[in-house]
C-alpha cells in the first residue's frame, strides 16, 4: 500500500469512527447505563449475561469498562473469522460507500461473487444457492422447496433440534421450551430421538416430505451420531421418496472441521441450510439447493427483499475468502483435538464431544455456576437446555492452542 493510499485509508476510519461516536456519544458511559436503557426499551429476548460489549478482534471482546474477555461463544457461533477480521470489515466498508442497497430486482457483481464463493464451497450437486438473512428464513425456504417438490405434507425432526423461532421452523423444532408457550404451531410435523435409525425408520412414510436435522444438536445439548446412521438415513430418505435436509446453521462453514458435515461421514443432503458465521457478523443466510430441486423454482416463487444485499454479499464473499486463504478449516478440526487432549486429565471434566470448534465439555456438576465463574475469570463460554451440565464452545475459528490451554488452566482451577 502507498503512502497516499494509507493516508486515504487512515481518513476514512477517522470519518467512520466519527459518524459512529456521533450516533453513540451521547449515551451515558458505562456498561450499567446500557443496560438500563435496553432493559427499559427492548422487547425481552435471552437472560442476558450482563456484559455490555463495545469492541472485539480477533477472539477477544472488551466491554463498556475496558475488561476484557476470551469470546469462546462467538456470539452464537457467528464470529467464525474472529471478531473485526480486516477483510471481512473492509469488504463492508467499501461496498457500503459503493452502493449501499438494492435488491435482488438488479443484477449485482458483488453477489455474484458472493454466490461464486458459495457455489465453490458447497458440497458437490449443491451449487445453486437462495440467500436470505437468517437461519430461521433458510430452514422455512429448505421446507417450503421440499414441500413443493414431493407435494407431500408432513415433517420429520429430532426431539432435540432447534430450528429457528418463526412459526415453520418452530413446527420443525423439537424442544418444546421452545415451541409450546407461544401459539398454534404448524401440524403435520412428528419428532424422534436423534440418531435412533430405527425411530426414523418407522417413522418416516409416504406423507413425508422431508427430515430436517441438526447434524449435530446444539442447544439441545451437543452430541454426535455414529456416521452409519447418516448414511442410513440418506438411504431411507431415497427409499421413500423423502428430502434429506441439514440445518448446518451451526456446524456449517468449517465450524466442524470439514465445509459441511455431511462431508465427514460421505452424506449428501438435498438441501442445507446456513446461517450464523456465513458473513462474520453481518445477518445473512443460506439455502443450498440440489441441482434437480432448483429446476423445479419457478420465478416469483421464492422471495426477499433483503437477502442477497449488497453489504451482506460483501462480507459472505471476504469470509469465504478467509476461510480458504486462512486455512481455518483444517484448523478447526486440529484445534478440536487439542481441546479434546488438554482436558482429558481435567477433575470434574467426564467427557467431551463434537468436531472441530462445535464442542461440548461434559462436567460432573451443572454447568451454568462454572460458566459464570469463567466469565467473571474473563472468559466467556454456553450452557444449553438439553444438557444442564454441558459447557458449549463456539469460538472463532481463529483460536490458537494458547487460547485453549489457557480455557483448560482457568477450568481445571474453578473445577479443583
Amino acid at each position: 500500500m502507498s503512502d497516499a493510499q494509507a493516508s486515504e485509508t487512515e481518513t476514512r476510519y477517522a470519518e467512520a469512527t466519527a459518524a459512529l461516536e456521533a450516533v453513540i456519544g451521547a449515551l451515558p458511559k458505562g456498561s450499567e447505563a446500557v443496560r438500563a436503557i435496553e432493559d427499559k426499551h427492548q422487547v425481552p429476548t435471552y437472560a442476558k449475561l450482563g456484559v455490555a460489549l463495545v469492541r472485539g478482534e480477533g477472539v477477544w471482546v472488551w466491554d463498556a469498562e475496558g475488561k476484557r474477555y476470551l469470546d469462546l461463544y462467538g456470539g452464537h457461533a457467528v464470529a467464525l473469522t474472529g471478531h473485526g477480521h480486516p477483510r471481512v470489515a473492509g469488504a463492508i466498508q467499501a461496498q457500503a460507500e459503493r452502493l449501499f442497497f438494492f435488491s435482488n430486482l438488479v443484477y449485482s457483481d458483488v453477489r455474484a461473487a458472493a454466490v461464486l464463493r458459495l457455489a465453490a464451497l458447497a458440497p458437490e450437486g449443491l451449487g445453486q444457492v437462495f440467500l436470505c438473512n437468517s437461519g430461521a428464513e433458510a430452514n422455512e425456504t429448505a421446507l417450503k422447496l421440499a414441500r413443493k417438490h414431493t407435494g407431500r405434507p408432513r415433517i420429520v425432526s429430532c426431539h432435540e433440534g432447534f430450528h429457528g423461532r418463526t412459526l415453520g421452523a418452530l413446527g420443525a423444532t423439537g424442544m418444546a421450551g421452545y415451541r409450546d408457550p407461544a401459539y398454534p404451531i404448524p401440524t403435520a410435523h412428528t419428532f424422534v430421538p436423534y440418531g435412533d435409525i430405527t425411530a426414523f425408520r418407522e417413522t418416516v412414510d409416504q406423507d413425508v416430505a422431508a427430515v430436517i436435522l441438526e447434524p449435530i444438536p446444539s442447544m439441545g445439548g451437543i452430541q454426535v451420531a455414529d456416521d452409519a446412521f447418516f448414511r442410513e438415513l440418506r438411504a431411507l430418505c431415497d427409499e421413500r421418496g423423502a428430502m434429506l435436509i441439514f440445518d448446518e446453521v451451526q456446524t456449517g462453514f468449517g465450524r466442524t472441521g470439514a465445509p459441511f458435515f455431511g462431508q465427514h461421514v460421505g452424506v449428501t443432503p438435498d438441501l442445507i441450510t446456513g446461517a450464523k458465521g456465513i458473513a462474520s457478523g453481518f445477518p445473512a443466510g443460506v439455502v443450498f439447493v440440489r441441482e434437480a430441486l432448483a429446476a423445479d423454482v419457478k420465478v416469483g416463487e421464492q422471495g426477499t427483499t433483503f437477502g442477497g444485499g449488497p453489504l451482506a454479499c460483501a462480507a459472505i464473499a471476504a469470509t469465504c475468502a478467509v476461510i480458504e486463504d486462512e486455512g481455518l478449516i483444517d484448523h478447526a478440526a486440529k484445534l478440536g483435538c487439542h481441546l479434546a487432549m488438554t482436558l482429558e486429565d481435567v477433575p470434574g471434566v467426564e467427557s467431551t464431544t463434537g468436531r472441530g470448534l462445535l464442542f461440548g465439555v461434559n462436567l460432573d456438576r451443572p454447568a451454568k455456576p462454572i460458566v459464570a465463574a469463567l466469565r467473571d475469570a474473563g472468559i466467556l463460554a454456553g450452557t444449553c437446555g438439553g444438557r444442564p451440565n454441558q459447557i458449549r464452545l463456539l469460538p472463532p475459528l481463529v483460536l490458537t492452542t494458547e487460547h485453549a490451554d489457557l480455557f483448560a488452566e482457568t477450568l481445571r482451577r474453578l473445577l479443583g
